[in-house]
């Protein structure tokens, strides 16, 4: 049962390193997203996106080996996956690809949930 926090929080961390891609220029973007990234301003927009979602996909990795990092890294990608979610709910009308993250995303939030209520429940989960 220890492993379950830990590997909960590697797949969301995985999860979180996805679009990662996107750092390297409007190609890959419009790849995950199936936008065309014409304008400079989205594209420093997205790309800063990536770079963001590194960050957190990280911490959620490290923290699936230093169990006092769970919290904050919970935490942070709950407001992550959970923002993104609020935010495409209320615009809707998304394409396809942005549909799958969201998807994605719901899933991510669930097994963050999961990871946060076992630790709470076991520190040492």
């Amino acid at each position: 049962m220890r492993w379950i926090v830990p590997a909960l929080l590697v797949i969301v961390g995985l999860i979180h390193l996805v679009p990662v891609s996107g750092a390297f220029g409007a190609g890959p973007l419009a790849r995950l997203y199936g936008l065309p990234i014409n304008d400079p301003n989205l594209l420093v927009l997205l790309q800063h996106r990536a770079v963001l979602f590194a960050i957190v996909g990280g911490l959620l990795i490290a923290a699936a080996f230093k169990p006092e990092w769970r919290g904050l890294a919970i935490g942070i990608g709950v407001l992550s996956v959970g923002s993104f979610l609020l935010i495409a709910w209320a615009v809707g009308d998304y394409n396809a690809l942005v549909a799958r993250v969201v998807w994605v995303d719901g899933a991510a939030l669930a097994m963050l949930v999961v990871a946060g209520a076992l630790s709470l429940r076991s520190p040492a989960a």
